[in-house]
């Protein structure tokens, strides 16, 4: 059933007539990727990977086939946008599941120089098989970075995905900043916010909704362990922590909706907040707003992150330095291009991207607000539209 926040159909189709043209281009006999992300943009085939090879497969002549376990092929064969479905019994198993494959590529007609992700399918859970080049007796070209240029530009569709995707991560933050109190505890303030969050969710969009996705099944929020000192650790883990007067938290919202993410973080404290947590906060949010200036179309990402670097050095902000500003997000919660120095791509319109410069002090608490931003041709637009300043974003006490 298609509804009228998906992905169409002509879009994926499109998507594969420009993989077409490369293969055209560099002369390819066709094209083998095993990345999960990468068929489900092609393909719309979302899908758990492990161990067991899955693959998405395009000849010279435009055949679409997609190479899988018996277990997925009910699941693969209700995918209209493929035309052929071949598949091995299990692995680990005899004949080994590559053998299958090279069958099905030699039938197809994919026999000379193979457009891939990764040479054969890459480790994954214990996985172990021969090379693709070494399989075929060809030669393997890496395409990914033909697949990433496509992926950065986001269309009307998929910007749709990830607004609907803003707008869900937005309700879980608010339930969770409603639920969090002193004496509370993160895994029942994250998990109550997460799941009334969803079930509203699931009740609005109705049935059709697709989370797309192997890490969540929807809406969700939460601290992630970043609380008191602990929001030092920019990417902690969950530990059941006791909420306490005068704590430091940054949380994470989000929802996948067909596939796509947004990213929504705060910093919260809850207060009153003290003269070192005040002036922590405000450079966070000038730092934040550097970056909201430095994003625009034609402006290469190290600028972006060289921009607001200067803000830490002219205010001697280094010592609490750790990361860069941010990265593009869509299909995957990390995607490229990353607004660091050591990347030149310059930014386009249709960009989606992260940002989140941040502060972490030892002693006092990590202090970070995520946004999900689209760089367009005039004002760039901030998706996330949850409160940012202190007074909205302190906790009674």
């Amino acid at each position: 059933m298609e509804t009228s926040i998906s992905i169409p159909i002509e879009e994926y189709s499109q998507r594969v007539d420009r993989m077409l043209e490369l293969i055209q281009a560099e002369k390819l006999s066709g094209v083998v990727l095993f990345d999960n992300h990468y068929i489900l943009y092609f393909t719309g085939f979302a899908f758990i990977p492990t161990e067991r090879p899955i693959a998405f497969v395009l000849n010279a002549s435009g055949e679409r086939a997609l190479f899988v376990p018996r277990l997925e092929v009910e699941h693969a064969e209700a995918n209209s946008l493929i035309q052929r479905v071949d598949h091995y019994l299990e692995y680990p198993y005899q004949p080994h599941p590559m053998m299958i494959m090279k069958d099905m590529l030699m039938d197809m007609g994919i026999t000379g120089d193979i457009g891939v992700d990764s040479d054969g399918y890459p480790w994954m859970l214990g996985y172990r098989g021969p090379d693709l080049s070494e399989l075929m007796g060809c030669k393997t070209s890496k395409i990914t970075g033909f697949i990433e240029d496509q992926m950065m530009l986001k269309s009307e569709s998929e910007l749709a995905l990830i607004r609907e995707s803003v707008k869900w991560g937005h309700l879980a933050h608010v339930l969770l900043q409603r639920y969090t109190r002193i004496g509370a505890t993160e895994t029942e303030v994250s998990q109550r916010a997460s799941q009334e969050a969803n079930l509203i969710m699931l009740d609005t969009i109705g049935p059709v909704y697709r989370a797309q996705s192997p890490f969540s099944d929807g809406a969700g929020a939460g601290y992630r362990g970043q609380i008191g000192r602990n929001a030092a650790i920019p990417h902690a883990l969950a530990n059941n922590i006791i909420f306490q007067a005068g704590d430091v938290l940054v949380t994470g919202a989000g929802a996948p909706v067909w596939g796509y993410n947004s990213e929504l973080e705060r910093t919260m404290i809850i207060g009153p907040a003290s003269d070192d947590q005040k002036r922590m906060f405000d450079h966070m949010a000038a730092l934040q707003d550097t970056a909201f200036s430095a994003i625009r179309p034609g402006v290469k990402c190290s600028d972006v992150d060289r921009a607001v670097r200067s803000y830490y050095e002219d205010n001697d902000l280094m010592d609490f330095w750790k990361h860069h500003v941010g990265h593009a997000i869509g299909l995957r919660y990390h995607e490229a291009p990353f607004l660091d120095v050591g990347d030149e791509t310059e930014i386009q319109t249709g960009m989606v991207f992260t940002v989140e410069p941040g502060l972490y002090v030892p002693e006092l608490g990590g202090f970070r607000h995520s946004d999900t931003v689209v760089v367009t041709e005039d004002e760039n637009e901030i998706l996330t539209y949850y409160p940012r300043d202190l007074e909205s974003l302190t906790i009674a006490v």
